[in-house]
């Protein structure tokens, strides 16, 4: 059998008589994904669900909480096809009675969106075994990776880690055989259904004429992924030999700078932007600041060369294309013009009033 990563089906290559070839589809996956309730991951689920259906897969969604509540990305859940199984459980850390809600089916591929602990993806480990699937693909984060310091290139999936709970999750499903493959996305997704906004910040200062801290020089290199192109790369590893026992950072290879970011929102707000830089070390901090600028103030961004090498990965969003679109539907629409806000906190970052 013939893999095509990243490609929508698989083929089996098949002599016919007279010795030709020709290309026939391989029986597609039946495939389990163990979906968190929120945080940054909380929108991959809904996107990965899609992906898989559009090439044949079944899909059944292990949901966190009790039912459809009114975060967005739950609501999305509407829009998926109807053969899309969605199976509300409760607390998953109750993972006996989750998986009773199963019914006894089994499964060809996992992939685990919940999941931050050894303790917590042992009992979906198990059954993922017990099913022999062909791949139990775990999302975790790119927040356990250790550069040296003042090390502010792209992070590749050789750096050192931390041990987290997540990472001991993954030592986990490596020490019991089965064939996995590691996700690891840093932290700033946006999409459709997304939670919380990491551009409001900027939006709020260009369309009210306020200046826009930034801090240091303005120059630390960032990834915005659009979560449909996190769950692409997800799926492109369901049912490919080569993503077994990898781990890929689950990121878009497009790079941007905060104050181009700055610039883009002005653009697609239409406004002038002033951009303020500060140094986050040089002011003190009055009690009860709350002040929290949307980015790390260093440069954190990893590298997704192996996961296009290996899987075909290529994302189709870059948030320079989709600015106009999430000012528009992240943020006008969502009232964020008619918020009350108080940026004295900004003035005390830039300095301009004393602490």
């Amino acid at each position: 059998m013939l893999l095509f990563p990243g490609f929508v089906n698989s083929f089996h290559v098949v002599a016919t008589p007279r010795g030709a070839l020709r290309v026939a589809p391989v029986t597609m996956a039946d495939v389990l994904v163990i979906q968190n309730k929120g945080g940054g991951h909380g929108e991959i689920g809904f996107h990965l669900a899609q992906h898989l259906v559009s090439r044949g897969d079944a899909v059944t969604i292990l949901h966190e909480g009790d039912g459809p509540n009114p975060k967005e990305a739950h609501r999305a859940y509407g829009e998926l096809p109807s053969d899309v199984k969605v199976i509300w459980g409760g607390d998953l850390s109750e993972a006996a009675a989750c998986l009773a809600k199963l019914e006894g089916a089994s499964f060809s591929a996992v992939v685990d969106n919940w999941s931050k602990s050894p303790e917590a993806i042992a009992p979906y480990a198990t059954a993922a075994k017990a099913w022999g699937v062909s791949n139990y693909a775990y999302v975790s984060s790119a927040g356990m990776y250790t550069p040296d310091k003042g090390d502010y290139g792209a992070v590749g999936e050789e750096c050192a880690v931390k041990s987290s709970g997540q990472r001991q999750a993954e030592e986990k499903i490596a020490e019991m055989g089965l064939p996995f493959s590691y996700f690891r996305p840093p932290q700033y997704i946006y999409g459709p259904a997304q939670g919380k906004s990491y551009l409001a910040f900027f939006f709020d200062r260009i369309t009210r004429g306020r200046p826009v801290p930034v801090p240091n020089g303005g120059d630390q290199l960032v990834t915005m992924t659009h979560a449909a192109d996190n769950a692409a790369m997800i799926a492109a590893a369901v049912g490919n030999e080569a993503a077994v026992g990898e781990a890929f950072n689950c990121a878009t290879p497009s790079l941007v700078t905060y104050d181009d970011l700055v610039r883009l929102c002005a653009g697609a707000a239409g406004k002038e932007c002033e951009i303020a830089h500060y140094d986050p070390a040089g002011f003190d901090k009055p009690d009860g600041f709350k002040y929290k600028f949307p980015f790390r103030d260093t440069p954190f961004y990893v590298s997704a060369d192996k996961a296009s090498r290996l899987l075909g990965f290529s994302p189709a969003h870059s948030i320079a294309d989709d600015i106009s679109w999430y000012y528009s539907e992240q943020y006008v629409a969502k009232g964020g013009l008619d918020k009350e806000l108080d940026f004295a906190e900004d003035d005390v970052v830039l300095g301009r009033v004393p602490a």
